[in-house]
C-alpha cells in the first residue's frame, strides 16, 4: 500500500476507522539510519570518483581503509546502477572485471593472496549488482565502469548494449566540434528494466572529463560535453526528426535503427571537474544539459527541452561539495520530461552520528571517516520516479465505475458501501471479489489510484 496523505484523509473518512500517520515508516530518513528508497520501483542512480580504491593491488579487507570504505558505502546505499570513475590504475579489462566481482562476492584474491574480507555482500547479503561494463576507453591509467541490478541490452538496433565512446565522422555544420567525449570516453550503457514494473528501458551515459584549471582544460571539457549533448539528442532522440542520427554525423557499425522510445529515460553521471555554480561560463554540466541553446530548442530531453542536473545537498548537514570544502564537480543529469526526482543526495560519513548512521556501518569505530577512507571525492545518488507499466487489477472492480481507471468514483464506490456484507462477489465495491467491502478493498483502490486498470 502506498503510504500518503491521500490514503490516511480516505480512512479517516470511514467512521469509527482511524489510523495514525507514524504506522507509515518511509525508508529513507538519514537522521534516523536508513536510507534506502521510499518507493522500491524508484531508480537509485550513483556516481563516485573512487580516487583508485577499485582496482586489483589494493589491500581487499574491511574496515578503515580504501576498499573497506567503498564497500561499506555501497552497501549501504544499494545503489540500482553505479558509475564509477577513476578504476583500475593500469588495470586491463579482465583484471578489472575480477576486481568488481571481487568488490561484490568476495572470494580468493588472485592479485595478492588470501581472502577477500570486505565486500559489499558481507554487510548487504541481498543486494546485488550482477551485471558490469568496464570500458576500453583508457588514458594509461585509469577506466569508467558500470555496475547495474538490470542487464545490459541493445535498445535501439545496433546489436550493441554498451559504447566505451562516442564517435563523429564529422563536425561540419553542427555546434559539435567532433571526436570524442572527452580523454576516457563518454560511455553509453543500454539497460533493461523490468517489464512488469517499468513502462520503459533506461540508458546511462558515464564520464571522467578532463581536470586542470586554465582555457586548454576548459576546451577539452566543453567540446566533450557539447560532442556528447549532440550524440544524446541526434542518437537517441532523434534530433527532432524522429530518425537515428538523421544529418549523418556520427560513427555507429551496425548501424542504430530507431530511436528510444517515449517511456526510456537517458541519464548521464560522472566527475565532470567544473562547478558548474562557479565557473562564470557554459561549462560541461550546462551544454549536456541545454545543448548550443539554453532555452528548450535543442535541449538533451527527449522533447528538445534542456534536461536537468542535480541539485543534491548532504542529506544531514545541507552541504553541496563533493570535493575539498565547496566543490562540486560531481553529478548526476536525466531527462526532466520522463523522470523526476524523488532524492539528490551527496553523502558524506563525516556528517554522520550514532542515530543517522547506517546499520552497514556497525562495527566501524570510526565509521565518520569511511567517506575519507575511500576517496577524495564524496559520491551524489538520485532516486528517480521513472515511467511505470500500466497496473492490470486484480479483480475487474478495482475500476467499479468501468471507466478504466482507478479514480475517485471507485474510491467514493468502496467508502460509501465500506462494511457491507454477504453480497455477490464483486458488487458493492468489492474490489477483490471476496464478497464484502472492507479494508482490503479500500487498499487495492488506493494501491491502484490514477492507474489503468482496464487490462
Amino acid at each position: 500500500m502506498r503510504c500518503d496523505a491521500m490514503a490516511l484523509a480516505a480512512l479517516a473518512a470511514l467512521a469509527g476507522l482511524t489510523m495514525s500517520a507514524g504506522t507509515c515508516l518511509g525508508q529513507f530518513n538519514p537522521s534516523q539510519g536508513q536510507w534506502g528508497k521510499d518507493d522500491a520501483n524508484d531508480v537509485r542512480v550513483m556516481t563516485w570518483n573512487v580516487f583508485n580504491a577499485v582496482r586489483s593491488d589494493i589491500p581487499k579487507f574491511d574496515g578503515n581503509n580504501q576498499w573497506g570504505g567503498v564497500t561499506r558505502i555501497i552497501a549501504a546505499l544499494k545503489p540500482d546502477i553505479i558509475v564509477m570513475q577513476e578504476c583500475g590504475d593500469g588495470d586491463g579489462v579482465p583484471t578489472l572485471l575480477t576486481v568488481c566481482d571481487l568488490l561484490m562476492h568476495g572470494g580468493t584474491d588472485p592479485f595478492l593472496g588470501g581472502t577477500v574480507s570486505g565486500y559489499v555482500q558481507l554487510h548487504a547479503p541481498g543486494y546485488d549488482l550482477p551485471f558490469v561494463y568496464v570500458s576500453s576507453a583508457f588514458d594509461g591509467f585509469n577506466r569508467n565502469v558500470i555496475m547495474s541490478r538490470y542487464p545490459f541490452v541493445d535498445l535501439n538496433g545496433d546489436t550493441k548494449a554498451t559504447y566505451p565512446d562516442i564517435a563523429f565522422t564529422t563536425s561540419a555544420g553542427t555546434y559539435a566540434v567532433g571526436g570524442t567525449g572527452g580523454i576516457r570516453g563518454f560511455g553509453f550503457a543500454e539497460i533493461d528494466l523490468p517489464d512488469a514494473i517499468y513502462a520503459g528501458d533506461l540508458v546511462q551515459g558515464f564520464a571522467h572529463l578532463k581536470a586542470g584549471f586554465g582555457a586548454a582544460n576548459e576546451a577539452q571539457r566543453s567540446n566533450a560535453a557539447s560532442n556528447v549533448a549532440y550524440y544524446v539528442d541526434h542518437f537517441y532522440n532523434g534530433g527532432g526528426a524522429g530518425v537515428v542520427d538523421p544529418f549523418n554525423k556520427i560513427s555507429d557499425f551496425p548501424a542504430a535503427t530507431n530511436i528510444l522510445d517515449a517511456d526510456t529515460v537517458v541519464v548521464l553521471g560522472g566527475d565532470w571537474n567544473e562547478d558548474e555554480a562557479t565557473n562564470g561560463r557554459k561549462g560541461p554540466a550546462d551544454w549536456l544539459i541545454q545543448a548550443e541553446f539554453a532555452g528548450g530548442t535543442d535541449g538533451t530531453d527527449f522533447d528538445r527541452t534542456d534536461s536537468i542536473f542535480d541539485s543534491a545537498t548532504d542529506a544531514i548537514d545541507g552541504s553541496t561539495h563533493t570535493i575539498g570544502s565547496t566543490s562540486k564537480l560531481d553529478y548526476i543529469a536525466w531527462q526532466d520530461s520522463k523522470a523526476t526526482p524523488r532524492h539528490q543526495v551527496v553523502f558524506d560519513s563525516l556528517a554522520l552520528n550514532s542515530l543517522s548512521q547506517p546499520p552497514e556501518f556497525v562495527g566501524i569505530s570510526r565509521f565518520r571517516d569511511l567517506s575519507g577512507d575511500a576517496s577524495d571525492h564524496l559520491l551524489v545518488f538520485v532516486d528517480l520516479i521513472v515511467p511505470l507499466a500500466p497496473v492490470c487489477a486484480p479483480c475487474s472492480n478495482v475500476d467499479g465505475s468501468a471507466d478504466q481507471v482507478a479514480d475517485l468514483s471507485d474510491l467514493n464506490l468502496v467508502l460509501f458501501n465500506f462494511g457491507a456484507t454477504g453480497n455477490s462477489p464483486g458488487t458493492l465495491g468489492d474490489a477483490d471479489c471476496d464478497g464484502d467491502t472492507d479494508l482490503t478493498d479500500l487498499n487495492s483502490v488506493l494501491f491502484n489510484f490514477g492507474a489503468n486498470v482496464g487490462c
